[in-house]
């Protein structure tokens, strides 16, 4: 398998500080092993990052833009969702 045969990864890091992963960016692998290498090396040189995920691109599914309102409008009438209706004690972190 020659290096411009090599599948698109995409690059997800968890930051010392965060406690979600955040996209990052791509890098081009041929396996999962050297994905994960291959990112640490590009996105994790200052040593900012506590964990990594690496997905195939092609694994991927995203909706569409112009679908959006039939998509996300039901949540809107669903006002039990939101929480406004009680109030978050000052000692609960992360909310």
């Amino acid at each position: 398998m020659s290096k411009v045969n090599w599948p698109l990864w995409e690059v997800f890091v968890r930051g010392k500080a965060g406690l979600s992963h955040k996209h990052v960016g791509s890098v081009h692998a041929a396996d999962a092993e050297m994905a994960i290498a291959n990112a640490r090396d590009l996105y994790t040189r200052r040593s900012e990052g506590v964990s990594l995920w690496v997905v195939p691109a092609s694994a991927i599914v995203a909706s569409d833009p112009a679908d959006k309102d039939s998509l996300f409008e039901p949540a809107d009438d669903k006002v039990y969702r939101h929480p406004t209706f009680y109030d978050i004690p000052d000692d609960v972190g992360h909310m």
